[in-house]
């Protein structure tokens, strides 16, 4: 388990020009395996890991880790929906990061190579990187945010714009990160994509966290009527 964990989060609220957009939230996380937060639009799934991650003002309550917040700030990485690329190369975005934290350019390139080559990007690390296709895009934000390795990654429905064929290759990384050790606590709205990655769920409905459970218990017996609801594809306010 991460030395990070747990986090701990005790009536956290964040607003924007005086409305809550989540909160008040209580919330405990261990620190294994994949937490995927589901729930109907506008629930402020995105607003809870902007929180977490600390993009996203605490207005009142507390969130605690384990370890320093400046420790568990530099132990983490954000993978936002659409990505965000540097107007530079493949190779340049990967290295960027790890210039940023001061490792030398020779060891810096070494490693982009290897995450190139881990992601399917390498033929590619010339490329003008805002030329890259959707899923190509998705493919090297992750790999410039693993590549600092960081003991949590959160992601922002990282496949939401994809093909099957992409989200497929971006499960499949996932995965691979999940075995390693490494936390991921991601928004979907994509119900088999969350089967198919979630140890635990956050069920969250208007702004506040309904349910927390492990995928097991969430998907085959969900605690409340507007969880099932949800399941059931049906309009959930």
């Amino acid at each position: 388990m991460s030395d990070m964990f747990p986090l701990t989060v005790t009536g956290a609220e964040t607003r924007r020009r005086g409305k809550i957009l989540v909160g008040p939230v209580d919330l405990t996380l261990a620190g294994q395996g994949s937490c995927v937060v589901i729930g109907p639009n506008g629930a402020g799934k995105t607003s809870l890991l902007r929180l977490l991650h600390g993009a996203a003002r605490l207005s009142t309550g507390e969130i605690t880790w384990a370890c320093d917040v400046e420790q568990a700030h530099h132990d983490q990485s954000f993978v936002f929906q659409r990505p965000v690329m540097l107007r530079r190369s493949v190779e340049d975005n990967l290295m960027y990061p790890l210039r940023i934290r001061k490792v030398p350019k020779a060891e810096a390139r070494d490693l982009a190579h290897h995450w190139a080559e881990k992601v399917g990007l390498r033929d590619m690390l010339k490329r003008h990187a805002p030329v890259l296709s959707g899923g190509e895009q998705q493919k090297l934000a992750l790999a410039r945010a693993l590549i600092t390795q960081p003991k949590l990654v959160f992601l922002d429905e990282p496949c939401a714009a994809l093909d099957g064929r992409a989200t497929r290759e971006i499960e499949e990384i996932l995965n691979a990160v999940r075995a390693t050790g490494t936390r991921l606590i991601m928004t979907t709205h994509n119900m088999g994509q969350a089967r198919r990655l979630a140890d635990e769920v956050v069920f969250m409905r208007q702004g506040r966290v309904h349910e927390h459970a492990s995928a097991e218990t969430f998907f085959d017996a969900p605690a409340s009527e507007q969880a099932q609801a949800f399941l059931n594809g049906d309009i959930v306010e």
